[in-house]
């Protein structure tokens, strides 16, 4: 069964202008009500850096959980937002993107490779203590366009060398959209033969032209987690100028469905919540 991870923190990290703490509310509230295993629903980052997230406690004390089996998952970028993340107990998951780039690193997180790597010794050791799991996500995980060193035998190191700390969920991200199945599949491949413990994950950014060669790579090497943006909104706004929209969710559905792995899904909350979605994003 594939396990579908819904990321609308990604779809409007980057939208202008700011949407109003009590639609992004209402939105979230309705994709609790889909069906989906996990919801990316924000980031304690600094608000400076990223205004559209900077409400993400506000909208968290307005998330109605009672009827859902939904997971809440935050993004955090440093030591200061896991901890204020670590503060909600219905959060579930803490991410934290960890480019295998130094150059996206820098401008993602503020913070080399090295840093990051006692960053994330600092953030698992929290998790243990509140009861969390962290989620890292292997950032210019299929290449980069900024010259940096590249190759899958670089992306498998690094999931080694967390994996040493005690992680255990790693989402291979394809940050600008330069994954292409000939890689995808290999390195999957690799990765889930050799550490059968460990969960994998893809977040591909893309076309809407090469989304499924992607998704049917990742799938066929054994990858079953997705994460996806409803219509395919968003993309890294440290990445490049131009972005790279989000898989879009109801692609992933349409790949859930052909291969006859698709969890329940309430179709009919899906629909109004992709229509409320296109209103508070005009």
């Amino acid at each position: 069964m594939l396990k579908l991870i819904e990321c609308p923190r990604d779809a409007w990290q980057g939208h202008h202008p700011f949407i109003p703490t009590e639609q992004k509310t209402r939105y979230l509230n309705l994709l609790l009500k889909v069906g989906f295993d996990t919801l990316d629903f924000g980031s304690f980052v600094s608000p400076k850096a990223m205004p559209q997230v900077g409400d993400t406690a506000a909208v968290l004390a307005g998330l109605d959980l009672s009827q859902t089996n939904t997971k809440l998952l935050a993004i955090v970028a440093n030591e200061r937002g896991a901890q204020q993340a670590c503060e909600f107990d219905e959060i579930a998951y803490l991410g934290y993107p960890f480019s295998i780039s130094e150059t996206f690193q820098l401008r993602n997180t503020n913070a080399g490779i090295a840093e990051s790597v006692e960053r994330v010794k600092f953030m698992q050791t929290l998790c243990e203590k509140y009861d969390k799991k962290l989620v890292i996500y292997i950032s210019m995980g299929f290449g980069n366009p900024y010259g940096d060193p590249w190759s899958p035998e670089l992306a498998r190191h690094w999931v080694e060398e967390l994996a040493g700390l005690g992680i255990g969920i790693f989402s291979l991200s394809d940050t600008v959209g330069l994954a292409r199945p000939e890689v995808i599949n290999p390195l999957f491949t690799e990765l889930i033969f050799s550490r059968p413990e460990l969960e994998f994950g893809a977040h591909f950014h893309t076309t809407p032209v090469d989304w499924y060669e992607k998704v049917e790579a990742a799938y066929a090497a054994g990858c079953r987690r997705f994460d996806g943006a409803l219509l395919g909104y968003g993309g890294c706004p440290m990445a490049q100028d131009d972005l790279v929209g989000n898989m879009p969710t109801e692609r992933l559905l349409e790949f859930g469905v052909e291969k006859k792995e698709l969890p329940p899904i309430n179709h009919a909350v899906l629909g109004e919540a992709m229509k409320y979605f296109r209103k508070i994003t005009v």
